[in-house]
């Protein structure tokens, strides 16, 4: 049974892995500085925590969920106590990407991420299609790199991420500076940024007159449509008017180098901001 400390085990992300590896096939030590995030451990999962260095005595794999910006300080924290061979895994690329994660070879580095829920499900179980994060009830896809360590280390990586992400569909192996482009260079820089400027457009008819729920059911249910045509979920095309509309829209809503937000210094320095 491979054995493993759980940093973080408490908070946000820490408690959703924790749930997940409750029944695991893995020996879980979990580890939490909060007293807030002990006793939520207790009282929701029946887990009690252990200290840092128990956790990591013979430990096999070391999961750190705990926020990006105190990835490097842990990790270093931890270093010393970590056997030749251990894997590291992460659960996001930034803190890996800006090299913040010790410089030992010896060590395995794994980093993985969920895609979360898709848009285009079949989810029919109600408390499924209210799991819009993921790794509770609704399945969703998930991207994985091997960072560095041995070829075969990924399968054990692989099998952690498919139980602390579950219900887990297609699984992607990608390279930690792939997944950099995907997060936060696809995710965030574009698909939130254009999400939070949709928002505005309607907080913008809203305050021209448009009833607020009129324009919200609207907006959202031609999200729906227009993104099944865009993304290939079902077959069809644009009517004449709508790409004429896309034709003018696009110069004048995004600038002509926008793509530049994924060359590789612009990742960096997004990065850097993270972390």
């Amino acid at each position: 049974m491979t054995s493993i400390a759980l940093f973080g085990a408490g908070g946000k992300m820490g408690y959703r892995l924790a749930a997940n590896l409750k029944n695991s096939p893995f020996a879980v030590r979990h580890v939490e500085v909060s007293e807030a995030g002990r006793q939520r451990l207790k009282s929701g999962l029946g887990i009690s925590t252990v200290a840092a260095d128990a956790a990591l005595a013979g430990a096999e794999v070391v999961i750190l969920a705990v926020p990006d910006t105190l990835i490097g300080r842990v990790a270093a924290e931890i270093a010393p106590g970590l056997a030749s061979g251990t894997m590291l895994i992460a659960l996001d690329a930034a803190a890996p990407f800006a090299g913040h994660l010790p410089d030992r070879k010896d060590l395995t580095y794994f980093v993985t991420h969920p895609c979360h829920p898709p848009i285009f499900n079949d989810e029919t179980d109600p408390t499924a299609k209210d799991d819009h994060f993921g790794g509770l009830h609704a399945k969703q896809h998930i991207v994985n790199a091997l960072m560095q360590g041995p070829d075969e280390a990924y399968a054990l990586g692989e099998s952690i991420a498919r139980v602390i992400w579950a219900p887990v569909m297609r699984s992607h192996r990608v390279s930690v500076e792939q997944m950099a482009l995907l997060e936060p260079g696809l995710s965030e820089t574009v698909c939130a940024s254009l999400l939070d400027v949709m928002r505005e457009a309607m907080d913008e008819v809203v305050a021209r007159g448009v009833p607020r729920e009129a324009a919200r059911d609207f907006l959202l249910g031609h999200l729906n449509i227009l993104g099944a045509v865009t993304f290939g979920e079902i077959q069809g095309v644009f009517s004449d008017a709508c790409n004429k509309a896309i034709q003018f829209g696009k110069p004048q809503l995004m600038r002509p180098d926008w793509k530049r937000v994924f060359e590789p210094d612009e990742i960096a320095a997004s990065i850097r901001r993270i972390t």
